[in-house]
């Protein structure tokens, strides 16, 4: 399958940026209130975790931090939460976040690559990025995200 990569340019520095991706108050208010929980080192795990199915706890995605340079690079492996997994399937993927700064501003690129052709996540995956990112931005540069209505 092809990568899904979407590169945004925000008018905040890359540290009001980065905070909005690992930061677990701000990463609630741009991934539907799931909050990252990771030491950020290399090889540990990483989680996304908040209301779903499996209640108030619910492991909406995780994976391994493969890279983490603060203010520049975010790499971990993907897999749905087992929640998501259907007929027993996890499938891996790997997610990486890039920012640079572009002038006044901040280039945030997000490339999900490595799917499996049967992945069933690849589509709502490309759903959600958009909100994602579209939520990162709005919150680096006012302090607030979206309503999406839902």
């Amino acid at each position: 399958m092809k990568a899904l990569k979407y590169e945004f340019y925000i008018g905040a520095a890359p540290a009001a940026v980065w905070d909005c991706l690992v930061s677990p108050d701000k990463v609630a208010q741009i991934y539907y209130g799931s909050t990252i929980r990771s030491s950020f080192k290399e090889g540990e795990q990483l989680e996304y975790v908040g209301p779903g199915a499996g209640g108030e706890e619910t492991v909406h995605v995780y994976g391994t931090v493969l890279e983490y340079k603060p203010q520049e690079v975010l790499r971990f492996t993907h897999h749905a939460g087992p929640s998501y997994v259907q007929e027993g399937k996890d499938y891996e993927s790997v997610i990486c976040w890039l920012l640079a700064p572009a002038g006044g501003c901040t280039k945030l690129t997000l490339i999900h690559e490595g799917w499996h052709p049967d992945d069933p996540s690849y589509g709502p995956s490309d759903s959600a990025w958009w909100q994602i990112l579209s939520n990162t931005k709005t919150l680096a540069e006012t302090g607030r995200t979206l309503d999406f209505g839902s």
